[in-house]
């Protein structure tokens, strides 16, 4: 058997990007399972949600909203901490880069390691790297919990509804219109990446998302969810792989069985349901060994470095 490409080093086919209405104030941009950029156009501004990977990917975004609006772009957020999601920021010119209090904490933690580690894996999705900035990208508010921005007339609520794909994870709704933009919480069709995740509280952070009652829902990968219908299929579909894979690990634990033993077993049992999904080879290593780690000694993810990806692929994968 052929040994598996490192990551998704091997990944060079571009995507077709979609640029999806929502609303008169919210679009979607997506490509095939590539990471998602939200945009809300308030009546004097414009937010960006995920910035994509460089300043050069991000002009896309930027001659899309143009496409709709000229409003000035004000304000960017950074749904959670990775680099995919951030390192583009400085190309929208905004005003303000809002996080959470917990992403900007895990930047300081642990920044410069993951956006070492991000790049390694996943070079396609950082094309152009050499237009990012030197150092990392901050934010200049930050909040815990709960933050309401108007844009004009229109109430933009950022919300931190629980830990699930990092600690940091925040949501942006709009409570007029039951739009949801979910950053990695959630995904469709695309298999969710976890290894900073935690868990045992992804499902219950859920489940609070759902309790909003979203009509439409911006996945941090995936297609634009457009219905009540897709919504429940986003959110249960991220749920179940969730849940499935803690109780595969938790089952090997449970066995006495080491990470190797258990990553195969989990594989072999989640292929079947999940394996068309996008990214599956390339996450599942990464989500294996982070819930190995919480399950067993490690309640808080361990930082991932080039280094350690590498030697985690091998000792899975080869």
């Amino acid at each position: 058997m052929t040994a598996k490409a490192f990551a998704s080093q091997a990944d060079l086919e571009e995507k077709k990007v979609s640029f999806t209405k929502l609303s008169d104030h919210a679009y979607a941009y997506t490509a095939e399972g590539d990471p998602n950029t939200g945009v809300i156009v308030g009546d004097d501004a414009v937010m960006v949600l995920d910035t994509q990977a460089t300043p050069v990917m991000a002009q896309d975004v930027i001659r899309r909203i143009r496409e709709v609006t000229d409003k000035p772009i004000r304000y960017v957020l950074l749904t959670h901490y990775h680099a995919v999601r951030v390192l583009g920021a400085s190309a929208y010119g905004a005003d303000q880069v809002i996080a959470s209090e917990d992403t900007r904490d895990l930047i300081v933690e642990r920044g410069e390691q993951d956006k070492a580690s991000e790049i390694g894996r996943f070079p396609r999705l950082f094309r152009a790297v050499e237009s990012v900035p030197p150092g990392l990208t901050w934010p200049t508010i930050t909040f815990r919990g709960r933050m309401t921005l108007w844009l004009g007339k229109l109430e933009v609520q950022l919300l931190q509804l629980g830990r699930g794909h990092t600690k940091g994870d925040t949501v942006a709704w709009l409570p007029q219109e039951r739009i949801l933009f979910s950053g990695d919480l959630v995904e469709f069709d695309a298999t969710p990446y976890a290894g900073d995740a935690y868990f045992g509280d992804w499902p219950h952070t859920l489940d609070r998302l759902a309790e909003l009652g979203p009509e439409k829902l911006v996945p941090g990968r995936g297609a634009a969810l457009v219905t009540p219908q897709q919504v429940q299929a986003g959110l249960s579909g991220t749920r179940a792989f969730i849940a499935d894979l803690h109780a595969s690990v938790r089952a090997g634990v449970a066995a006495g069985k080491d990470l190797k033993s258990v990553y195969r077993d989990t594989y072999a049992a989640l292929q079947p349901k999940y394996g068309r999904w996008v990214i599956f080879d390339h996450c599942l290593p990464f989500d294996v060994t982070r819930c190995y780690d919480e399950v067993t000694q490690h309640p808080d993810p361990r930082i991932w470095t080039a280094e350690r990806d590498r030697e985690m692929w091998q000792a899975l994968e080869a």
